[in-house]
């Protein structure tokens, strides 16, 4: 399984933006996860290799992913971010498995390391 390296993230305050980006090759889908203190992770965000998005509710038009595969590169841009956003992000690569959706961290192999999001008021 290939590590993948995440860089970004940081404090910022309520209604701000960041980037979260990860170093990743070899993969036909990739996601972003996220786990805030003391709770279960959860999906946040996938893109598949043929374009497709898949966001969570909560995301509500906040989020979008991409990636720049001549430099290896998967992005999370986040807009708007408010308190409930505060969380341990990673990304992660896989392929997707047959009846299973895509937020489903079974889809995945490789993971980041995680990065800390603070969002302040």
């Amino acid at each position: 399984q290939a590590q993948l390296v995440q860089s970004g993230g940081g404090s910022v305050q309520a209604g701000g933006s960041l980037t979260l980006t990860c170093k990743a090759s070899g993969y036909s889908l990739i996601g972003w996860f996220r786990q805030p203190l003391g709770q279960e992770r959860e999906g946040v965000a996938t893109l598949a290799g043929d374009g497709s998005t898949t966001y969570a509710a909560f995301v509500k038009g906040r989020f979008t992913i991409s990636q720049d595969i001549r430099e290896n590169t998967l992005y999370l841009k986040m807009n708007n971010l408010n308190l409930e956003d505060t969380a341990m992000y990673y990304c992660a690569t896989g392929f997707t498995r047959m009846g299973v959706r895509r937020l489903d961290e079974r889809n995945f192999r490789s993971w980041g390391q995680g990065t800390q999001v603070t969002v302040t008021s």
